[in-house]
């Protein structure tokens, strides 16, 4: 069963969805001035970029904190 979590702005959002949506906003090199992480500095991509978020907690929060603040 899924539990709802109304009060969570990113309940229902993937991870690859934020991300998309931030690069469609910023760029790739304004996400790199933003969040200081090589995936969005050097040869960045969306797989490449998931690949680290996903075992990168700190990485990950710090996404997650600038699409929150975007919206």
């Amino acid at each position: 069963m899924k539990e709802e979590q109304p009060n969570n702005p990113l309940h229902g959002k993937t991870l690859e969805s934020v991300l998309i949506y931030l690069v469609d906003r910023y760029g790739w090199a304004e996400l790199g001035n933003r969040i200081d992480i090589n995936c969005f500095r050097f040869d960045p991509s969306i797989k490449s970029s998931l690949t680290f978020l996903r075992k990168t907690p700190w990485a990950r929060k710090k996404v997650e904190d600038l699409y929150l603040d975007s919206l």
